[in-house]
């Protein structure tokens, strides 16, 4: 019993020790960015107590000529007379006595004490440490997966938000060295909390601005040696800030979110110089400075957007828009070289939007994640079926492995083409993830009748399953879209029965499990499908004289036929005879043109499989 318990024992500390390697290999870069901002913090702590004038913890401003000491201050160095302080200091010397009145000469030793780079007050600045090192911790907690499961926080984030991080930091310090801002409410209006607030809330979400607001108020609360009004205003003003640009879909919404942000920074500032009992008259100039910080942080933002959306590849409100402008050069392509994909995508977009604002996710992402899903079939347009044109069908002259093989090379194609367009990576996701790992199930029925014991792996796409509701509802939206087409008469009961048993299969096949998705969200997805494709098959009512033109087209010909044989029997048999021969050559000739087409499509497929078998080999 006692070995197995050695045993046991032994294996869990191995299973940590594993655990942690292995969170070290994969997140050392966090780490290392944890503790570079740890040590810069520090240093700026270091700069902001040596320039304080404190002694032993006590501010300087503490202490007058008279006052009796609380405390006996000693001098640990021995300091020189100069010009500036003609009066020396011995080590060892009892500067202020606790219990006896400050002395003139005292006072100015002590001036000569806080004013002297050697003495540091080194309990303060390792308190500092300690707070720090504490801040360290509470960001690393925030910025976890235990908040951040679906949408994992991606390391340009992280960097992102330390830079913001150390420049309000750095602001306080410096500021507050100012006199005109030594007052903690002049101090608020050049605090550029808002700024950050807004880009961190558009570029990568709410949570992260909410989170980074608690940061940067706890930094500016050490900053200013624990003031509680620039603590608390940066806090509110901050909350404000990531909650006024939440809902917004066009650039010049920020002009009116400047105007908004000055207004609350005038009003908390109000509010807290009311509750402080500060005289408000005592503080025009913090008012209109902090007025100026709100509404010049909006504009400063609606700047720096651009170049933060280019260099970080965010997928923000602004740069989807921008994505789902169909004029750009990538969707016209689109459209000419593969036009059933690009209508096929505009569907599954409608469906996707729709069955988003239902269910509480992101719908402008599905909308460009649909958009963009399908953009891997634009090298190879004619192996896939909207392509097609009503046309031939490619595939049947083709082995069925073959076939699977061209067919799920549109995801992979689709991936690289998102990186070389520099889509952003939840888009990117999107298309890696629209046909999770699912059979193809057509080719791998057909591979079964030739070969019974074919391996579904070889007939299965190679991605992962949906891990955000917006790639889920993307999957369900490009199935449900691509099937409903083969259904007759799609009348609601049809559409209802037809989405169920298609979204049926998909949890049946654990495509749902990884993205979040409840029963309830699943049926609120398919009540939004039924009502769109139910308004896109609606039927319309036939004209009393509308008729069919081929069908007049035809009737003319026989009818010409039919005279011109009545006047000219012998000629037309004649010119029947010569068109008949005429037609046989165009229709041999068209053959001909046919069979070489098939062969070309042939050879192309098979040179898709064998480059995808080698990128395959040399991954492995």
């Amino acid at each position: 019993m006692k070995m197995k318990k050695n045993d046991e024992k032994k294996s869990v500390s191995e299973i940590l020790t594993d655990s942690f390697g292995s969170y070290l290999k994969r997140d050392y870069p966090i780490l290392v960015l944890i503790f570079i901002t740890l040590l810069i913090t520090v240093t700026l702590c270091f700069f902001k107590i040596s320039t304080t004038n404190t002694i032993a913890s006590f501010n300087i401003n503490d202490y007058e000529v008279g006052q009796i000491a609380d405390v006996t201050i000693k001098a640990i160095k021995t300091l020189p007379a100069d010009y500036d302080n003609p009066i020396p200091i011995e080590k060892g010397e009892k500067v202020i006595r606790k219990g006896f009145p400050i002395t003139e000469d005292g006072y100015a030793k002590l001036k000569k004490m806080s004013e002297s780079p050697v003495y540091i007050d080194y309990r303060a600045f390792a308190n500092s440490i300690i707070y720090h090192i504490l801040m360290c911790a509470l960001f690393f907690f925030l910025f976890s997966k235990i908040y951040f499961k679906n949408n994992m926080i991606e390391f340009k984030e992280l960097v992102t938000e330390c830079v913001f991080y150390l420049i309000v930091f750095a602001t306080v310090i410096f500021g507050s060295k100012l006199p005109y801002f030594s007052s903690p409410f002049a101090l608020c209006a050049i605090i550029p909390g808002p700024l950050f607030i807004f880009l961190i809330s558009i570029l990568f979400g709410q949570l992260n601005a909410v989170f980074f607001s608690l940061m940067i108020s706890l930094a500016v609360l050490n900053a200013t040696s624990y003031q509680i009004v620039p603590f608390l205003f940066v806090l509110s003003s901050s909350f404000a800030s990531s909650r006024l640009v939440r809902k917004i879909d066009r650039r010049t919404d920020m002009v009116f979110v400047s105007v908004l942000q000055a207004v609350l920074n005038a009003v908390l500032l109000v509010i807290f110089k009311i509750v402080f009992n500060d005289p408000i008259t005592n503080g025009v100039g913090a008012l209109v400075g902090v007025i100026l910080n709100g509404f010049f942080s909006g504009i400063l933002c609606l700047g720096l957007l651009t170049p933060l959306e280019l260099v970080l590849n965010t997928s923000s409100v602004f740069r989807l828009m921008d994505l789902s402008d169909l004029n750009n050069p990538f969707m016209k392509k689109m459209l000419v070289t593969a036009s059933g994909t690009y209508n096929h995508s505009l569907m599954v977009a409608s469906l996707a939007e729709a069955a988003c604002n239902e269910v509480g996710a992101n719908p402008l992402l599905a909308r460009v994640g649909a958009y963009y899903h399908d953009i891997g079939k634009m090298d190879n347009p004619e192996y896939f079926v909207e392509n097609q044109g009503g046309g031939e069908n490619i595939h049947k002259e083709i082995n069925p492995s073959l076939s699977a093989s061209v067919i799920r090379t549109h995801v992979k194609r689709g991936i690289e083409k998102a990186h070389s367009l520099r889509l952003p990576s939840s888009i990117v996701d999107i298309i890696s993830e629209h046909h999770g790992n699912q059979i193809i199930a057509y080719f791998y029925n057909e591979a079964q009748k030739i070969n019974p014991d074919v391996s579904p792996e070889d007939f299965s796409y190679t991605g992962n399953p949906p891990s955000t509701k917006e790639s889920a509802v993307v999957m369900l939206a490009d199935t449900v879209e691509a099937a409903c087409r083969t259904l007759e008469k799609p009348s609601v009961p049809r559409l209802e029965k037809f989405i169920t048993t298609l979204v049926n299969s998909k949890i049946e096949q654990k495509q749902l499990e990884n993205c979040n998705l409840s029963f309830s969200d699943i049926t609120k997805i398919k009540a939004a499908f039924v009502q769109i494709l139910a308004g896109y098959y609606h039927s319309r009512t036939k004209y009393p004289d509308q008729k069919d033109p081929d069908g007049q087209q035809q009737t003319a010909a026989v009818e010409s036929t039919a005279a011109a044989g009545e006047d000219h029997p012998q000629e037309q048999v004649q010119q029947n005879a010569a068109s008949s021969s005429q037609e046989d050559k165009a229709e041999a000739k068209k053959n001909v043109t046919k069979t070489s087409e098939k062969k070309s499509l042939k050879e192309k497929a098979e040179k898709v499989a064998r480059s995808a078998a080698e990128k395959k080999g040399k991954a492995e």
